[in-house]
């Protein structure tokens, strides 16, 4: 196989996977491939569709590789799948994910410090849609849950890992911006209080 079709099969793959896939996970499927090779025609790709500026995107998240639309078009994918404006993130949820986001591992109880009121709700909702986990029990009185995000987290606002988490101030503006863009406009941003910065103001490790 020439490497032009090499490049056009991965381009089927990434269309056709509807998720992130790795370097491995191309090799695997296509005869001939090395991950070193697979890296060389993504960011080939990457470079094509920037320079076209196609109507989506080649990004890279921390499972691998996924096409996505670009934010600008939002709008009219949203029109189009207008059942997803009822399915945003409300702003209880918004403010409950970026304490997570920052603070993790953390529990209910330290959330619910920072915010002021219950958060319950919050937690339940985005732990259906798999934007937090719990990761294990802290070990004091009562051994209560610990949160934190999950790799669906990082997909769904373009993170390729935590450590490119920006500072409280700047994650609060993503996060409504993201969300903005999937759905319709979110204003929690100005409404919220936010909670104190750790020591050093950046997220813990």
């Amino acid at each position: 196989m020439s490497q032009p079709e090499w490049k056009r099969t991965v381009e089927a793959l990434l269309f056709a996977a509807g998720e992130p896939i790795s370097l491995v996970q191309i090799a695997e499927a296509i005869e001939g491939m090395t991950p070193e090779i697979a890296q060389q025609l993504l960011e080939e790709l990457q470079r094509e569709y920037e320079a076209e500026r196609r109507g989506f995107q080649l990004v890279a998240v921390q499972r691998g590789y996924q096409l996505v639309t670009r934010p600008e078009y939002a709008e009219a994918v949203q029109r189009l799948f207008t059942k997803r404006v009822s399915q945003r993130l409300s702003q209880a949820a918004l403010e409950t994910l970026a304490i997570v986001a920052y603070y993790q591992p953390v529990t209910r109880a330290e959330i619910e410090e920072i915010r002021g009121v219950s958060s319950e709700s919050a937690l339940h909702s985005l732990l259906e849609r798999r934007l937090i986990t719990v990761v294990g029990r802290k070990e004091v009185p009562g051994r209560p849950l610990l949160y934190a995000t999950t790799d669906e987290f990082l997909h769904h606002f373009g993170l390729e890992d935590l450590s490119a988490l920006p500072s409280l101030a700047e994650l609060e503006e993503m996060f409504a911006r993201v969300e903005s863009e999937r759905t319709d406009r979110c204003d929690w941003i100005s409404t919220w209080q936010r909670p104190a910065l750790p020591p050093g103001g950046r997220l813990k490790t």
